[in-house]
């Protein structure tokens, strides 16, 4: 073999590595641009989860402000329909009290009417003595209803009439427009034992405090009715 010969092969070996080299090389870079658009996705994808992640808990955030935000509007309208209600009942039982001041004007039918207290009060008392106490504007009308209060007792009760004292300690006067906000008694009796123990309060106000009392749900409700339906 000449040396032309041998300066072919090793042309030829050459051109077969350089050919191999190119061929690589061209497999590396296109498994590398691969890796690159496989890890370039990832990344997108990854972004776009973070993305749709705080997304979510922002929407979320939103969400709860609402409710609370809800939650205290409906709160505060509740608050603003009981308020509301509160204060038209105590106008109806202010009302109410401004009628019991007329309730004495009538003399014989309100000596009737302490009549019937006295006598509901020594029912629920059943003792040989008692203490009454009125308004002092009250006391002749109360000493002129004694006697007729115990024989009523005595018929209903089947026992002896007790022994009454009126106090000389009187319940307050009717309110007045300068003492409106002190103490006040619309009329009515308190009984006690004389030990003082056991008292009965049939004062017209507090009368008035348990009817308000007992029909105050009823009341409640068909305000409520009316609030309803308007």
């Amino acid at each position: 073999m000449n040396d032309a010969d041998v300066s072919k092969q090793i042309q030829q070996m050459v051109r077969f590595i350089r050919q191999e080299a190119e061929e690589k090389a061209n497999e590396i870079s296109v498994s590398a641009e691969e890796e690159f658009n496989i890890e370039k996705l990832q990344l997108v994808e990854a972004e776009k989860r973070k993305i749709r992640q705080e997304y979510e808990r922002k929407a979320k955030q939103v969400d709860v402000r609402k409710k609370i935000e809800y939650s205290m509007q409906l709160n505060a309208s509740r608050i603003r329909v009981l308020q509301a209600q509160d204060d038209l009942v105590n106008a109806m039982k202010e009302s109410a009290s401004k009628e019991l001041i007329r309730v004495s004007d009538d003399k014989k039918a309100y000596k009737k009417l302490l009549q019937a207290l006295i006598v509901q009060c020594l029912l629920r008392l059943r003792e040989p003595s008692v203490l009454l106490r009125c308004r002092e504007m009250d006391r002749k009308l109360v000493e002129s209803a004694l006697e007729e209060s115990k024989r009523e007792y005595a018929q209903k009760s089947k026992l002896s009439a007790p022994t009454i004292a009126i106090d000389g300690v009187y319940l307050p006067p009717p309110p007045s427009g300068s003492e409106s906000h002190g103490p006040s008694c619309c009329g009515g009796v308190v009984l006690a034992s004389q030990d003082g123990k056991i008292v009965c309060e049939n004062t017209l106000d507090a009368r008035l405090d348990v009817a308000f009392r007992q029909k105050l749900p009823e009341i409640r409700k068909r305000l409520l009715v009316g609030q309803s339906s308007a």
